[in-house]
Formats: C-alpha cells, sequence, structure tokens
C-alpha cells in the first residue's frame, strides 16, 4: 500500500510517500510545496496545485493529515486551517479517507516519546527509511506522519479489508 503523509502549512506544506508491504517500510519520494503569491487565495491555490501534481505523480493509495493544534495566535491558526484543508480537500478529491493524527501521537509513534524535537523526529525517519534524502524539516514531518499512518491502521486496515473479502 502506499501512503502520503502531509504536513500542512501555509507558507511550506510538507509531503511525504511510503510504501508499505506488511511490517515492512520503504521510502518512494519526499517534498515540500511552497506557496506563491501575496495573496491568501493564490497561496491555497499554489498548495493545491502542487499537491495535486504530487498525487498525479506517485498516486497514493492511503493519506495522512497532522491534525491542527490551536496557539494564541488567532488569525495564524485560522490561516493553518486552511492550508490544512487543502491537505485534507485533495486526497478527498482521489476518493481517499484521511487519517488524521496529532502531533504528540506522530511523534511518539515515531521516536517514542511525544515530546520529541524536529530533529529527533528526522533523525528516527532516516533510521527508519535507510538511504533517503529528506527535503527538510517540513518533509520530514509529513514522512514521519505517513509513517504513523501505517502503524495505526492505513495498511493493516486495508490488508485486513482485503482478506475478508477474499474469504
Amino acid at each position: 500500500m502506499r501512503i502520503i503523509g502531509i504536513d500542512p502549512g501555509l507558507r511550506n506544506l510538507g509531503w511525504g510517500v511510503i510504501d508499505v508491504a506488511g511490517s515492512r517500510l520503504s521510502h518512494v519520494a519526499n517534498g515540500v510545496c511552497v506557496s506563491q503569491g501575496d495573496e491568501l487565495a493564490m497561496r491555497l491555490l499554489s498548495l493545491y496545485d502542487q499537491l495535486t501534481s504530487v498525487f498525479a505523480r506517485y498516486r497514493p493509495q492511503g493519506a495522512a493529515v497532522e491534525q491542527t493544534f490551536v496557539n494564541k495566535d488567532g488569525a495564524g491558526t485560522l490561516k493553518l486551517g486552511q492550508a490544512r484543508g487543502i491537505a485534507m480537500l485533495v486526497p478527498a478529491q482521489a476518493g481517499l479517507s484521511v487519517g488524521e493524527y496529532a502531533p504528540n501521537t506522530v511523534k511518539k509513534t515515531v521516536v517514542g516519546v511525544g515530546h520529541a524535537d524536529k530533529g529527533q523526529v528526522a533523525h528516527m525517519v532516516r533510521i527508519q527509511l535507510p538511504g533517503i534524502e529528506i527535503a527538510g524539516p517540513d518533509a520530514a514531518d509529513a514522512l514521519a506522519i505517513a509513517i504513523c499512518h501505517a502503524h495505526h491502521g492505513g495498511a493493516s486496515a486495508l490488508a485486513a479489508a482485503v482478506a475478508r473479502a477474499q474469504a
């Protein structure tokens, strides 16, 4: 099963694609969609177009997005929520359900502790996907989200459904 993890952001939207075969994970690709334009609507359109292109190229079968946490800056949280909407819309248009994971769940799954820093997350992603070049911290987070989805039912749920259908 091919899974895409998406780390939503208005300036930089990270994405990472992995293949899952049983308990084996392998890296396919990763990158960062950088928004273009001065107006919010143009920046969102730019992210939408770039992420749609990623989906067309890699054709994931599962998708996961990090949940947004609310911070003290309400306007910033709202803008991040709009980018998160793009991150959920594109997989939905491809016919995929979208797994949503809290940042602490992703970190605990990948690193072993829920309050790991970005450096620790990237280090553990490199250990679980040896030999990869990571396009940046946002891409590392997106790969971690994909790994989390693989461990929390993304791939195993599909395998179980296929097994039940063949029985």
